[in-house]
């Protein structure tokens, strides 16, 4: 049943490709339109190609920190009135940071498209970027920490990863940053951040929905048109040592269950090799018949949880296994059997049946993620701004379909590899 509709999905989207306009503004920020009147809705999108391995090594979680301090408003705009301009149109609105960018959306009735264009053009010349909204979102983003790492267990992992997988690239610090570094910071980094890559030719506009094409050009224009062209961005070009050695470490916490963490440094989003890899992740870990779930939770028992992702990232990354230890069990028989799922994988190819069933998963989840108006907005910026193609929303899929079972097999002999990895144990904290 799944696979008849997963290819009924496919093969609609097939016959009813995604149509978008692209263009370049005079001061380089680049528009895609895509025009769907199906519901009357439009999502207003801005990727800026801004995350946190832009920052300064001394002033990390500057990339996040902004993602809040754009809501503070502009000057036409008072303070907490972004949400109201939204909330009162019946819209709602968001935002979120990774390594690589930072994204605003809302998502309105289609009449008020000229509204969210007008916010999101505030934001990007007129934000107000000063000590009152710096003050009260440094408080913000302190409680986000506590409640999402410092305080829940197991929280800090990617940090803890991610500084001991990278020793010279920017990747080795999280986009959460440090307090520390926002806390040493004035209102002239702040500024100088804001002038630096909240620009227009470092900005992707993407606007999806019940939209008329020509008219929706013509607004852009009106909005954007006259905002100046900041300078040239200076991208991070620092290229990560190849791994040569395990990296083996423990990180003692206020846990009761003891867990392992494998993370395997990957191949960069859109390279060849990058599909096979988050097609091995697919395979551990998705869904209760998938092999992690199934060996290490159900049959065996050693696990309450264990789970498989790739991060994707501009830059070569990482991927994740890990299992979190059922009570009693030591973390070293964990880590033997997500070390034996491996080498099965390594010496074997998977049964043609499973292999079908993760073709399926994976173009269930490229319908899926093109699903939503706002849905389509970001993947559209995403394919422009990480691999310069947004078409690449309508063709991505057959980069998947190619993958063979023989690749899966090379993939997991190449990268997942014991001297390719960090291995974290985290153990509960000695009373």
């Amino acid at each position: 049943m799944l696979s008849l509709l997963v290819t009924v999905a496919v093969f609609a989207q097939s016959a009813n490709k995604i149509k978008f306009e692209e263009f370049d503004l005079d001061n380089g920020l680049h528009v895609i339109l895509h025009e769907d009147h199906s519901t009357p809705i439009v999502a207003v999108s801005i990727m800026y190609h801004v995350g946190s391995k832009n920052e300064k090594p001394d002033r990390t979680g500057f990339a996040h920190f902004f993602e809040h301090l754009l809501f503070e408003g502009s000057k036409y705009i008072k303070r907490g009135e972004i949400d109201d301009y939204i909330e009162n149109a019946g819209g709602t609105l968001n935002a979120n940071t990774t390594t690589d960018r930072t994204f605003y959306y809302e998502i309105l009735p289609s009449n008020y498209l000229e509204m969210g264009l007008w916010i999101e053009s505030e934001r990007l010349l007129h934000a107000n970027v000063e000590n009152v909204g710096i003050e009260t979102q440094r408080k913000v983003v302190k409680e986000e920490r506590r409640m999402r790492y410092d305080n829940r267990p197991y929280g800090t992992w990617m940090e803890e990863i991610m500084k001991r997988a990278y020793t010279v690239h920017p990747y080795r610090w999280t986009p959460i940053g440090s307090m520390e570094h926002l806390d040493a910071a004035e209102e002239a980094d702040y500024v100088d951040f804001y002038k630096t890559y909240y620009v227009p030719n470092n900005a992707t506009l993407s606007i999806a929905g019940d939209l008329d094409i020509e008219t929706t050009k013509a607004l852009v224009k009106k909005y954007f048109g006259d905002i100046p062209k900041g300078a040239e961005i200076e991208r991070p070009n620092i290229v990560e040592p190849k791994m040569t050695a395990e990296i083996k470490d423990t990180v003692y916490d206020n846990v009761q269950l003891p867990a392992i963490f494998h993370a395997y440094r990957t191949p960069a989003q859109g390279t060849d090799d990058y599909y096979a890899v988050e097609m091995l992740s697919t395979l551990l870990a998705r869904g209760n018949s998938s092999r992690l779930n199934k060996i290490m939770v159900d049959e065996k028992q050693l696990c309450v949880a264990a789970g498989s992702f790739p991060l994707t990232s501009e830059d070569p990354g990482l991927s994740i296994n890990y299992g979190i230890a059922n009570m009693g069990v030591d973390a070293a028989d964990v880590e033997a059997s997500m070390d034996e799922i491996i080498k099965d994988l390594q010496n074997n190819l998977i049964p043609e049946k499973e292999f079908q069933k993760l073709q399926n998963q994976i173009e269930n989840d490229f319908v899926s993620s093109n699903s939503t108006i706002v849905g389509i907005a970001e993947s559209l910026a995403n394919y422009h701004v990480y691999l310069g193609n947004a078409d690449l929303i309508n063709d991505e899929i057959k980069r998947y379909r190619k993958v063979t079972r023989e690749d899966l097999q090379k993939a997991a002999k190449k990268y997942f590899i014991p001297t390719n990895r960090v291995s974290l144990y985290w153990l509960a904290k000695p009373q």
